[in-house]
């Protein structure tokens, strides 16, 4: 699997994980239950989605390490000689490792609004 195809792996995983489990959170949070609400009564799977909590996060986590591991791996192989492809290649590089971060940052943003704040609150 190349890292493209992980990275985005990673980023729906993460993205699940947003959507299930903390998108309550934050709704609450804001003071926004009564938007959650209907938002419940137009999709109501968010609400078996949420039952599975602890294993989507569980999935991303894997996934965002299984990811981690391919972009470290590919990081350091070398690109093609030719100048356009090389240029091709460092730059697909650096968007997959942008992509990483992002899904790493989303999921850490899910997994505070989930687990950490509503201890607080």
């Amino acid at each position: 699997m190349d890292d493209k195809s992980a990275n985005f792996l990673s980023l729906f995983a993460s993205s699940s994980t947003l959507i299930c489990c903390a998108l309550p959170s934050i709704f609450v949070l804001l003071g926004a239950g009564a938007t959650f609400a209907s938002i419940i009564t137009i999709f109501p799977f968010l609400i078996v989605l949420s039952q599975y909590k602890i294993w989507i996060t569980s999935f991303a986590l894997i996934m965002l390490a299984f990811a981690g591991y391919v972009n470290y791996k590919t990081y350091n192989m070398p690109c093609p000689a030719d100048p356009e492809l090389g240029r091709l290649c460092a730059e697909s590089r650096k968007r997959s490792r942008y992509i990483y971060y992002f899904s790493a940052v989303l999921f850490l943003f899910a997994t505070i609004f989930t687990y950490v704040i509503p201890r607080f609150i």
